[in-house]
């Protein structure tokens, strides 16, 4: 149907070329009445081949839209099947081994749960697309007022080519009746010809004018709606990007907490199969409290009044939970009383009234700190 009307758009405008052309040759030839020439017609007549080509190409835009949007919701169900069915997976693995302690069955279980999460987000995406892009751009390519608007211009057109042809006709009786002057029936056809020559003139420019408004009107609704339902679809991409992202942040980070107890957790059994002097922490059982009033603690090296010598004073840069008898909770803004540092990166100090070991990455030292955040021995539990 669509080959056809092409076809037959191209056969009038065809015929019309032809009809203008012969229109030309009398005119020019035999200096005919140029009050034929019809300047608001002709206007009007371009101003609709261009709306019609514009109404043509945003038609052609928005199908070519709906196919794609089509085809990514198509792609992206499949794909969500694969990743649901990887997540699933994930998912099972972690609850299998997660009762062996596997860092890797911890992250397993997040990584299926956040999968699980984006997926749903993508669903929310497809959802927005069929119903806010898909469907609105599909009903307007089939919508009433286009085709109707089409029909009125394919009416004008044929209207348009018979008052091109009784143009030539009245052009052609004028200069009969100039060659025969006097002839009474050449003057009746010639008067018959120009009457129904100036009734298609009155019908065309009546339906011009009602064309002309309907494609206008198709013209904006085109490039209103089809702008809107882009910027919908670019709206709900980013929010699905941006929901993406916030999950994906979220794993990462718990992933990255997983290998860091676990690293920890390594360091303290390696800390552990140490001797005794080396890596167990050391329990203070008498001590003395100091009668020093200065509020700012300013010498590393400084005596505790139970025979230990303080190495340095340092603050908490990373938190850090204990795990097992033995380790130090300690929070980020507090001051820790460093006892020894081993060479597997664990230190023992007293913090907070508490002793214990902790990660020595986790602890700036600190040249001085307020006596206030450095608890004395005397305040040592056991």
């Amino acid at each position: 149907m669509e080959a056809l009307k092409k076809h037959a758009s191209k056969l009038r405008e065809h015929v019309a070329k032809r009809q203008q052309a012969v229109r030309k040759q009398f005119s020019a030839r035999y200096n005919q009445d140029p009050s034929l020439v019809d300047e608001a017609e002709l206007e009007c007549y371009q101003n609709l081949q261009r709306l019609y080509s514009t109404t043509r190409a945003a038609k052609h835009f928005q199908r070519n839209i709906v196919r794609g949007v089509e085809g990514f919701i198509a792609v992206s169900t499949k794909q969500m099947e694969i990743v649901k069915k990887l997540a699933e997976d994930c998912c099972k693995y972690g609850n299998d081994n997660q009762s062996f302690g596997f860092v890797l069955a911890t992250a397993s279980v997040e990584f299926g749960k956040s999968h699980n999460q984006i997926e749903k987000e993508r669903e929310n995406l497809l959802k927005v697309l069929g119903e806010q892009v898909f469907e609105p751009l599909r009903e307007m390519i089939m919508s009433a007022p286009l085709e109707d608007a089409r029909l009125l211009t394919y009416r004008y057109q044929r209207i348009r080519q018979d008052m091109e042809s009784q143009i030539a006709d009245v052009m052609r009786k004028q200069l009969k009746s100039k060659e025969s002057s006097g002839n009474a029936d050449g003057s009746v056809k010639l008067q018959h010809a120009e009457s129904k020559l100036s009734e298609l003139r009155t019908t065309l420019a009546a339906l011009g004018r009602e064309a002309t408004a309907a494609m206008e009107a198709v013209e904006a609704q085109q490039q209103q709606v089809t702008f809107e339902r882009l910027l919908a679809m670019v709206d709900a991409e980013r929010a699905y990007h941006q929901n993406a992202a916030d999950i994906l942040n979220k794993l990462h980070d718990e992933m990255l907490q997983a290998k860091h107890h676990n690293e920890s957790t390594n360091h303290y059994d390696e800390q552990t199969s140490e001797p005794e002097s080396e890596s167990a922490p050391t329990h203070v059982n008498s001590h003395s409290r100091s009668t020093s009033e200065d509020p700012v603690l300013t010498k590393p090296t400084e005596s505790t009044g139970n025979g230990q010598e303080v190495q340095f004073v340092g603050e908490v840069i990373h938190p850090f939970d204990a795990q097992a008898d033995g380790e130090l909770s300690i929070s980020v803004g507090d001051y820790v009383v460093v006892r020894q540092v081993a060479a597997n990166g664990w230190s023992e100090g007293e913090c907070k009234g508490k002793a214990g070991w902790f990660p020595s990455a986790y602890v700036e030292r600190r040249d001085k700190a307020p006596a206030s955040k450095v608890i004395e021995p005397g305040l040592l539990t056991t």
